[in-house]
């Protein structure tokens, strides 16, 4: 399996945060997080690591539905940024929704979409099709 040094996690639900850390943990792929609870949180935040040329992470689990900046308006904002390092986007989001699905699908940035509750194993399988 690929090795995850840092993962993030931008979710406003601090209970799928504490359970997606803890599936990563237990699951030995990823103990190093950075954690936001929104879309503007999460891209100021990383525009700092980036222009400050800080470690970025593997992956990000992004969740859609958030206030003040959700996880649509933040991957519009985000795509938009020069980085040399690929991150592997993970939407994880409570929507079953086709439209959503769909939508997701037009981002190359976007890995995968995974409904609410992940699993270790759920999230093992994508991760190990992000090394192909």
């Amino acid at each position: 399996m690929k090795k995850i040094d840092l993962a993030c996690i931008i979710d406003d639900d601090p209970v799928f945060v504490f359970g997606a850390q803890k599936i990563m943990e237990l699951g030995n792929i990823c103990k190093n997080f950075m954690i936001f609870s929104d879309g503007e949180e999460a891209l100021n935040g990383l525009k700092a690591i980036i222009s400050s040329k800080e470690v970025l992470p593997d992956f990000i689990l992004l969740d859609l539905n958030m206030s003040k900046m959700d996880g649509w308006e933040f991957l519009d904002e985000f795509i938009k940024i020069p980085i040399h390092n690929q991150i592997t986007i993970f939407i994880t989001t409570g929507s079953t929704d086709p439209i959503d699905i769909a939508k997701a699908k037009t981002y190359t940035q976007v890995s995968n979409y995974m409904v609410k509750p992940i699993s270790i194993k759920s999230l093992k399988e994508r991760i190990l099709k992000t090394d192909n």
